[in-house]
């Protein structure tokens, strides 16, 4: 199809067309003032003259100064003039031609060479070119209808040649000049002819997704319209019902001023909630500002700002009240009782407010799990007649829980503190921050650093939360906060708080604990009445003593529990009658074997101290007090490396204290009647069992002296005695921390006698008198006095030569 003649065979005078494209079968006026326009057509002209026809032109785009490669044959129709008066010529395009070599001509016109391009096509047309005729109509009349072009529907529809169907294109005013000389250049009618129904069909395309973004762009503007001006109706209609009314129906802003105006609010909370109803009223009801003033003034006007509860200033009900709740505890009731009797001493003097603050109380109950620390607070507002709000912190990453988030935010909400203080209904409660060293901090803030104003009694006054943004006065708070590590906590939030320590109960704490509070809970919880089932008081104390050894009580009870279970169980089952009493030598049947029988209970042979190398220590965890063995070993010369071995999951505090006691030993094992020598070529391995848990600290120093020196000296350590305190080089026992923990631990697992450095004697003023009865403790300041009390008499336990293992 579209064969090219194998000669040139037409000589015609050129004439551009600057970034227009003129295809065959079109006919355009051209403006003969223009020069190049005017040359050819002269020129044109003059070629007639020798020859029959009429003048003949080619019609060639230019596009940036390039002539293309196919031009159009042109014959002038007219010469005249144009629709504004100038010179024009009326010219048809006839064919296309190839473009060759310039040549000579008259007239001041470029004349060239040029071959006249072959367009026929086979009769009939193929199906698929058909279809494409069929598919180009189409598309031509559906652009076509929508201009309104309904004249020119026809004459494509008339047009049945596929080369003329596609030049037809020539004329769609959306074609590029480029898109034009493609169709120009392409000289194959089938291929033109797809190339224009693509370039249609993808015109149209664009032209129905503007359109539809139009009419989505129109169908908003006028919704905006029409819900403006029917805004606008309402508040007229309003505004007339206002009238006849009397002003009775309040617009929503009138009734948040006047919420504002009667509500009992401090001076500066009043301004600021009312330019917020300014900015409310100023405000559209569209705006998103709205919603977020109404969330705010809602908030402000549900605090209590002038709130406070009296307080209960019967010094001895408030303290007869924490004695019948709790058992022991000695010291956090006796801080709320001088708190009590000082706040009521001051109120009595006309002291209640100094300096815009007020006596507030800020605590810190530091002490093991199930001891009572959360269960006290409630127990401190009870007693003094406050409201209660717990505020559990553990766990909580993002400052803003505290400070509350900034009002720009979606879903914005006041921190923890002013929530807690909105549902307790006064600005006096006791607060309890629950799991205090539980905070934790990352990108999103630190709230241990957010809780240093809250908690601070000389700034909490003025204490400015994100979303209020007014000042909210929480000097009249009781705070108190619970921690199981007081290291947990930052040392600035711990300056800020008083430290009280609940360092566990004792066995005979325990038994009334367990007598009064604990068995009469869990025989409701049992479906159980009072008389039916009785603990006497051996099975309570061997329940505290032996199947549980904790600081607090909660195993205990959950140990109660399951006994009430058991006796439950086998009433339904008739088993047992009710009621029962419950002995010490009935809870084997019931609930199993002891969990931690005491060492001093075992048999001697079976004792870990019962071979050399093994001394009893104490420490503290955070589960309390407990007992630590440290096991030593001396390895064969022969098959073992020289050096210590340490293992246990130790820190490096530990085991610098394991590296000093060697140290000492070396040094001052002779005058101590040890065999130094051993040392020299046999490794030495220290161990210290519970390998899983990581232990460390320097209070285990006398413990791993004394069970080398009974390693050395063949001379076991007295089962009886536990020992604690940091040890120096020169054999000095240094002061420890956790004195009254570890003297309840080493009670509770049947120690009898206690070593302790001299200069930690003033601790034992905080242990239990009961405790101190049953415990010999001694105050020691040097290492060999550590050695006399603790290693057996040679006569009891020497053995011929130094073991190989402990």
């Amino acid at each position: 199809m579209g064969a090219e003649s194998p000669a040139f065979t037409l000589v015609l005078p050129v004439l551009p067309l600057d970034d227009e494209v003129v295809l065959p079968g079109m006919v355009v006026p051209l403006d003969l003032s223009d020069a190049e326009v005017r040359a050819a057509v002269e020129a044109a002209q003059a070629a007639a003259r020798s020859e029959p026809g009429k003048p003949k032109v080619l019609l060639v785009p230019r596009v940036d100064g390039t002539y293309a490669k196919t031009g159009v044959l042109g014959t002038v129709e007219q010469v005249g003039r144009l629709a504004d008066g100038d010179p024009g010529a009326l010219i048809r395009g006839r064919s296309r031609v190839r473009i060759g070599a310039g040549t000579t001509g008259p007239g001041a016109a470029l004349w060239v060479e040029g071959a006249q391009v072959d367009e026929t096509l086979p009769d009939p047309l193929p199906g698929q070119v058909a279809e494409l005729v069929k598919e180009y109509k189409a598309l031509a009349t559906s652009w076509l209808r929508k201009r309104g072009a309904w004249q020119v529907v026809d004459r494509v529809q008339a047009i049945d040649g596929v080369a003329a169907l596609a030049d037809n294109s020539g004329y769609s005013p959306f074609l590029t000049t480029e898109q034009k000389v493609e169709l120009l250049e392409t000289a194959d009618p089938v291929a033109r002819l797809k190339l224009a129904t693509q370039l249609l069909r993808d015109h149209l395309a664009e032209q129905e997704v503007a359109e539809t973004i139009a009419k989505d762009v129109q169908e908003g503007v006028d919704k905006q319209q029409r819900e403006f001006l029917l805004r606008r109706q309402l508040e007229a209609v309003r505004k007339e019902l206002r009238e006849l009314n009397g002003d009775q129906e309040g617009e929503e802003s009138d009734d948040y001023r006047a919420r504002v105006e009667a509500a009992d609010l401090p001076e500066k909370v009043r301004e600021a909630a009312l330019k917020e109803v300014d900015k409310l009223e100023r405000s559209s009801d569209q705006s998103p500002e709205g919603s977020w003033i109404r969330t705010w003034l809602d908030t402000v006007l549900e605090m209590p700002w002038n709130e406070r509860t009296e307080d209960a200033y019967d010094i001895r009900g408030a303290k007869s009240v924490l004695d019948a709740e709790h058992a022991g505890l000695e010291d956090v009731k006796e801080r709320i009782t001088e708190y009590l009797a000082v706040r009521k001493r001051r109120g009595d003097r006309g002291l209640g407010v100094i300096g815009g603050r007020r006596g507030g109380a800020v605590l810190a109950l530091v002490g093991p799990p199930g001891v009572g620390k959360t269960s006290l607070g409630e127990s401190v507002a009870h007693a003094m007649g406050r409201k209660f709000v717990r505020v559990a912190l553990g766990g909580v990453r993002d400052e803003a829980e505290i400070r509350g988030h900034r009002r720009t935010y979606v879903g914005a909400l006041p921190g923890r503190i002013v929530r807690a203080v909105k549902e307790a209904g006064s600005m006096n409660p006791v607060v309890l921050l629950d799991e205090i060293d539980k905070v934790g901090s990352d990108f999103r803030g630190d709230p241990a650093a957010a809780l240093l104003e809250v908690l601070d009694p000389a700034q909490n006054h003025t204490f400015r939360d994100h979303y209020l943004e007014v000042e909210l006065d929480l000097s009249d708070v009781v705070f108190l906060a619970t921690a199981n590590v007081l290291e947990a906590i930052p040392e600035a939030l711990a300056d800020r708080m008083e430290i009280v320590r609940l360092d566990g109960y004792t066995e005979d704490e325990k038994v009334v604990i367990a007598r009064d509070h604990l068995l009469p809970r869990q025989l409701e919880r049992a479906g159980l009445d009072e008389g039916e089932v009785t603990l006497e008081e051996s099975a309570l104390r061997k329940l505290a003593g032996e199947y549980t050894r904790e600081a607090g009580v909660r195993t205990l009870e959950r140990s109660i529990a399951r006994l009430l279970r058991k006796i439950a169980a086998q009433h339904e089952l008739g088993e047992r009658e009710l009621p029962c009493a419950v002995t010490d030598e009935d809870l084997r049947d019931l609930i199993g074997r002891p969990h931690h029988v005491p060492e001093s209970a075992q048999d001697p042979a079976e004792r870990r101290t019962a071979v050399p190398g093994v001394a009893t220590g104490l420490a503290v965890t955070g589960a309390g007090g407990d007992v630590l063995f440290v096991e030593a070993s001396l390895a064969d010369p022969e098959t073992g490396a020289a050096g210590l071995t340490l293992t246990g999951q130790l820190g490096d505090v530990m085991k610098e204290s394991a590296r000093i006691a060697l140290s000492f030993l070396r040094s001052h094992g002779a005058e101590l009647g040890l065999p130094v020598t051993d040392l020299k070529d046999r490794g030495v391995h220290v161990h210290f069992p519970a390998g899983a848990v990581p232990k460390d600290g320097p209070s285990a120093g006398v413990t791993l002296t004394t069970a080398l020196a009974s390693l050395l000296s063949g001379r076991q350590v007295r089962t009886d005695v536990a020992m604690t305190g940091e040890v120096s080089l020169t054999g000095r026992v240094l002061p420890i921390g956790g004195v009254k923990q570890k003297l309840l631990a080493a009670q509770r697992a049947g120690v009898t006698t206690v070593i302790i450095p001299k200069r930690n004697e003033a601790d034992l003023d905080d242990v239990p008198a009961e405790v101190l009865e049953k415990l010999d403790v001694h105050t020691v300041t040097d290492v060999r006095q550590v050695l006399e009390l603790a290693l057996a008499p040679a006569a009891e336990g020497a053995a011929p030569e130094v073991p190989l293992a402990a």
